[in-house]
């Protein structure tokens, strides 16, 4: 009798700590508290692709594929006057070279000729590579000043979910991995109009971009490997919504402004508005060792920094005139060859809880 009470007070020990295992790895994978998870019915609608878009039966994943026919892509129902934009992705594995994933915020269709966009952008690699990705900021059209930062992951993107997040209030946009801030951009006055301030979309796409993503166009998409799989799942969407604010399908023609104020105040004390010290630390970790090209640093591009750029003297030693790194290109070839001890091949680099 002692001997079954024992095994059913394991058991259920056991079962215990496993939820809280279960939780605990959701919350960093997470890391964000007041994310609200929307269905897809609620805020999303098909882009392009239809075919190769692909919702779960409960309505809360959607997996997009490449196929030598067509990509695939979603869009947010709404456009929003600033938010946080968020879902965790999983890539697709494998050979990947030519390949970009993306989810962004955007108003090109609307604002044709003075967009405003904020990036992530995964880049596909041959196998045996790691993805890469990339940021990037444009302001009213400013694209021939693109705000580029591309950097590496310190896991496989492709063996599971992750979290990636872009906040964007009046007065900072910080782009999230996981529980990690890993670029802040702070607004300036000197930025004027190249900050964007007009009213975004969410989109989401897989696409062939063979012509630069990967080793500026050098490996393309390789067909045999198709299809390619991204999978966006617990997507959500907070901001001011005003597309009520344009009557006629998105159009400009009869804009009516929508007072955000409440909406604003709400984002600018939010969570994923705040980096604490110790995600500050995180985020200095991560950019020291996974940051390989910067624009901020690229004095060939631009000779005075622009006004947004904060300068950091042991990030700057690291880089040269181009803006990439020295020794190689990337962090990974400057620490080949030298031994490391085992504690780090087993801990993440890079945790807002370290």
């Amino acid at each position: 009798m002692r001997d079954s009470v024992y095994l059913l007070w394991s058991g259920y020990r056991l079962k215990v700590m496993i939820m809280v295992m279960m939780f605990a790895s959701w919350r960093g994978v997470l890391g964000l508290d007041n994310i609200n998870p929307i269905f897809f019915d609620e805020g999303l609608s098909h882009l392009f692709g239809e075919a190769n878009l692909i919702r779960s039966p409960d309505d809360r994943s959607v997996r997009l594929l490449l196929d030598k026919y067509t990509g695939s892509g979603f869009i947010s129902s709404s456009m929003y006057q600033h938010g946080f934009f968020s879902s965790l992705i999983k890539l697709p594995g494998a050979y990947t070279a030519g390949l970009v994933v993306a989810f962004y915020t955007s108003n090109g269709d609307v604002f044709v000729k003075n967009h405003d966009e904020l990036d992530i952008e995964f880049l596909g690699n041959v196998e045996g590579k790691p993805w890469r990705f990339q940021t990037n900021m444009y302001g009213n059209g400013s694209t021939n000043r693109g705000r580029e930062e591309r950097y590496r992951l310190w896991f496989d993107p492709s063996k599971e979910f992750h979290r990636y997040s872009i906040l964007w209030n009046p007065t900072k946009i910080i782009f999230w991995v996981d529980d990690v801030p890993i670029r802040e951009i702070i607004r300036k006055e000197e930025m004027k109009g190249d900050y964007p301030q007009k009213p975004m979309s969410l989109y989401a796409t897989i696409w062939d971009a063979s012509s630069w993503a990967t080793s500026g166009g050098k490996f393309g998409v390789d067909y045999a490997f198709s299809p390619f799989v991204s999978e966006f799942k617990d997507i959500a969407l907070d901001g001011c919504n005003v597309s009520d604010s344009f009557p006629n399908n998105n159009s400009t023609v009869g804009y009516n402004y929508i007072n955000c104020s409440a909406s604003d105040q709400d984002l600018m004390t939010s969570d994923y508005s705040t980096i604490s010290p110790k995600q500050g630390a995180a985020m200095r970790r991560f950019r020291e060792r996974y940051m390989y090209y910067s624009y901020c640093y690229d004095t060939v591009r631009y000779a005075v920094p622009p006004p947004e750029c904060v300068i950091v003297t042991a990030e700057k030693d690291r880089f040269r005139d181009t803006g990439r790194l020295k020794f190689g290109g990337s962090h990974t070839k400057v620490h080949r060859g030298r031994k490391r001890r085992k504690r780090n091949r087993s801990t993440p680099v890079v945790s807002a809880d370290q």
